[in-house]
């Protein structure tokens, strides 16, 4: 039988490529908005966003732009040297936070294994060596590296990596009681993400990042904010710990920031920043000029006031079209989210239904094995929510 020009592809891939995915069978060659379309010509509608990185959605005009200009002026000298767009994207992330200094790298899990290297680095300084242990949440996603593996509270990512790194205990997340008991001479940080994104849109009871705050200021402690999925927006606010009026000592992005492109920010404050100094940490190619361009222009559009608001406004109308969907349903389990970082958890195995949705062209995804996670660009408008809901509507309606 003759193969489909997305067949062939895949084929090419499976030849070619290390297999580390569990890709769908998708080849995708074309976005705009929220809107992608495969090689047979299908379109789809993306409430995935690449996992929450493409918030303005695909092939955002703006930011092209911006990445056309600087391409034709300079595109690496390395941090041998000063670049212009690296300073002023600097100067944006610390104005719109509680941060007085940047790092920058490559991806979520080089900003979270900075941020590990840092608070160590600065626990030595301050205190002496020995104090070096991150308190870490169940359920928690920090990257694929070693470090960030070892930090990640979820096992089934550790399975044939050991031995781990040591110097991370895991405490129940939303438990101040359970972190406050594992705080010992050794502890340096908490590091913790404000909701878990791959744990299942997991949210954080009321006090609980106030509580890890006073924890960490009577205990001399580093606290750390993993927002690389929620932040930047994703929730309706720039930061997702301003819902809960607290600030971090460090905070770590990546994801949104560029819209597609790879970027990874480690922000601290200068007490906590004091931590590194020149030797002490680097990225070849973090914070090339091509990268910072188009992030700045991507922070401005979703920094504005009024983009946030709508963020919210849309997340509160899909949050409103899901409840409805589980009313319907006695097997949903439960609702949760905030801006659009939405979930919808099963009681039965929700794999099925990512692929009954592709089918019907919308693109969503599965974590935890029964939690229906909804990453949409924060672009997305009414009617395609409402499409997107029609569909997860008819698609557990054949459950």
């Amino acid at each position: 039988m003759t193969q489909t020009v997305s067949e062939q592809w895949m084929a090419r891939c499976a030849g070619a490529v290390m297999h580390t995915y569990g890709r769908q069978p998708l080849v995708i060659t074309r976005g705009e908005g929220a809107r992608l379309w495969d090689a047979q010509g299908r379109e789809y509608l993306d409430c995935v966003a690449g996992l929450a990185v493409a918030s303005l959605g695909h092939a955002h005009p703006a930011v092209a732009a911006a990445v056309c200009r600087q391409a034709k002026e300079l595109v690496h000298v390395s941090n041998l040297y000063y670049t212009t767009p690296m300073i002023e994207l600097a100067e944006d992330l610390t104005r719109l936070s509680f941060a007085d200094r940047v790092f920058f790298g490559n991806s979520g899990a080089e900003a979270n294994e900075g941020a590990i290297k840092l608070a160590r680095r600065y626990a030595a300084q301050k205190f002496g060596e020995g104090r070096h242990t991150i308190i870490c949440a169940s359920g928690s996603f920090h990257g694929r590296t070693l470090a960030t593996l070892s930090a990640t509270g979820q096992k089934k990512f550790w399975q044939g990596f050991a031995p781990l790194m040591p110097g991370f205990v895991f405490v129940p997340f939303g438990d101040l009681e359970a972190a406050a008991k594992a705080i010992d001479r050794t502890t340096c940080a908490i590091l913790v993400e404000p909701i878990q994104g791959e744990g299942g849109v997991q949210m954080p009871p009321p006090g609980y990042l106030a509580g890890l705050r006073k924890l960490c200021d009577d205990q001399g402690l580093l606290l750390i904010f993993d927002e690389v999925q929620v932040g930047l927006g994703r929730t309706g606010r720039l930061w997702c710990h301003e819902h809960d009026g607290v600030a971090p000592d460090i905070m770590t992005l990546a994801k949104a920031l560029a819209n597609g492109l790879p970027i990874g920010t480690l922000l601290a404050t200068a007490e906590a920043a004091a931590g590194f100094a020149p030797g002490s940490h680097a990225s070849t190619f973090g914070g090339g000029p091509v990268i910072c361009a188009a992030a700045r222009e991507v922070l401005r559009i979703l920094s504005a006031p009024e983009f946030l608001a709508q963020v919210r406004a849309q997340g509160e109308y899909f949050l409103a079209g899901l409840n409805e969907v589980a009313t319907q349903h006695a097997f949903v389990k439960e609702t949760r989210g905030r801006g659009l970082i939405l979930a919808l958890e099963l009681d039965k195995d929700g794999l099925a239904a990512v692929d009954a949705c592709r089918e019907k062209g919308l693109l969503i995804n599965c974590t935890q094995g029964t939690i229906l996670r909804f990453l949409p660009p924060l672009i997305i408008d009414r009617a395609q929510i409402d499409r997107a809901l029609g569909i997860i509507s008819d698609v557990l309606a054949g459950y």
